[in-house]
């Protein structure tokens, strides 16, 4: 079903770029304080290339059932009719495409999502020649993810080895993480806050891996992969890196921006604000493109965004009419119109529309602020919100007063 999409059928839309797309997965060290992300790169796919499925595995699933307080049983029957089928459009563990230095994102997801929920920008960026690490949390606020314990610290295994994600060691057994629900009388606040600082140690932790990779250093891959990390010595332009994330990704973002002055600029798919220390933003000195949907902000959030304004670091935004919170992810094209609407998955604009949109902005503002040579200025009135679907700044009516 990922297969060929076109406009009309349902799968993950293939990169536009001119390469290839392949993808693998990196976990170094196995414990919970390790580092552990999704690769999109060009690559020399050959004819007949193995592609991923989705969602990775059953826990995925019941992660998600959780998250949106269903039952696991009936969930993992209901996302596995929906979504059980789908590929990820990137050839797995396909040989890595040199040419020249490629510049390098780093995206985060959103509360209660995981590293493959959004490919179709990660595959994206990658057809249009740069290196995605997509990063999977491990603050309890993905809906699931994993690491690894030694027997000896386990009673038992409770997981049948995989095909797809073994470790490279058989005295590892996987243990799971699962989306921590607000505990009663617990402030948000404080939670939020504790967990938007440790998804930016985790991405800047995953930048420093690639720039590890970069220098020739070998790394110790926790699950067993064909893939040969050392191709990619002197590939990386570490002078070019953009952090990008939708939701709490987008406050992950920002707070990246504040502690990592590698980060060149970055982009924040409808950003929530709410985690973030407004101290922290005099310190932001780099670019910022603010990409929201029409349905999702509110004045209090556009008022913490607008915080972030300057008369000298260039800081953008543009709203997607039409387009919901929703219309980030890949859930968008997986299914069809009355279900993606009951199921807000689905704005009043076509999903691919609007994906190209926010992938096409997005390409114009990396050019711009990490110095590209390529063809993306094409795109340069998106930034301004100049299309029929965009409009620049926001739809929030705010009272002056209040900014």
């Amino acid at each position: 079903m990922g297969n060929s999409v076109g406009q009309n059928s349902l799968g993950i839309p293939r990169g536009k770029g001119p390469h290839q797309v392949g993808s693998t997965d990196l976990m170094v060290g196995h414990t919970i304080q390790g580092t552990f992300f999704r690769l999109y790169y060009p690559c020399q796919a050959e004819e007949g290339s193995d592609e991923l499925n989705w969602i990775p595995c059953r826990e995925y699933f019941n992660g998600l059932a959780d998250f949106m307080k269903m039952s696991r049983a009936l969930s993992e029957r209901i996302f596995n009719f929906l979504f059980g089928s789908y590929k990820i459009p990137a050839a797995w563990n396909a040989s890595f495409k040199p040419d020249g230095k490629y510049p390098v994102v780093i995206f985060s997801h959103g509360l209660g999502a995981f590293r493959t929920l959004y490919s179709a920008i990660c595959v994206e960026l990658a057809s249009q020649g740069f290196i995605v690490a997509a990063v999977e949390h491990r603050d309890e606020s993905a809906s699931a993810t994993f690491y690894y314990k030694e027997k000896s610290e386990t009673k038992q295994s409770h997981h049948a080895p995989r095909e797809t994600f073994r470790p490279v060691s058989d005295n590892l057994v996987e243990e799971w993480m699962y989306y921590r629900p607000l505990k009663t009388g617990e402030s948000e606040l404080l939670l939020r806050s504790n967990q938007v600082k440790q998804r930016a140690d985790e991405c800047i932790r995953a930048l420093d891996l690639l720039i590890d990779i970069n220098s020739g250093k070998s790394v110790e891959n926790v699950l067993l992969s064909e893939f040969d990390w050392s191709k990619l010595k002197n590939c990386m332009d570490m002078c070019r890196i953009a952090v990008m994330g939708h939701s709490f990704g987008g406050a992950t973002v920002i707070e990246c921006l504040c502690k990592e002055v590698k980060f060149k600029c970055g982009i924040a798919l409808d950003a929530w604000m709410f985690p973030l220390e407004e101290e922290i933003f005099p310190s932001v000195k780099q670019p910022i493109f603010f990409i929201n949907s029409e349905k999702f902000q509110w004045a209090g959030n556009i008022i913490r965004m607008k915080k972030l304004d300057s008369a000298v670091i260039p800081r953008k935004m543009i709203t997607v009419l039409g387009a919901v919170h929703q219309s980030f992810p890949d859930f968008t094209f997986l299914t069809g119109h009355w279900v993606g609407k009951i199921l807000k998955l689905h704005g009043e604009i076509d999903p691919h529309i609007a994906m190209d949109l926010c992938n096409r902005a997005s390409l114009a503002f990396l050019q711009q602020h990490l110095s590209l040579e390529k063809d993306f200025n094409q795109w340069n009135h998106l930034i301004d919100g100049k299309d029929v679907h965009l409009i620049p700044g926001t739809n929030i009516t705010l009272l002056q007063s209040s900014i």
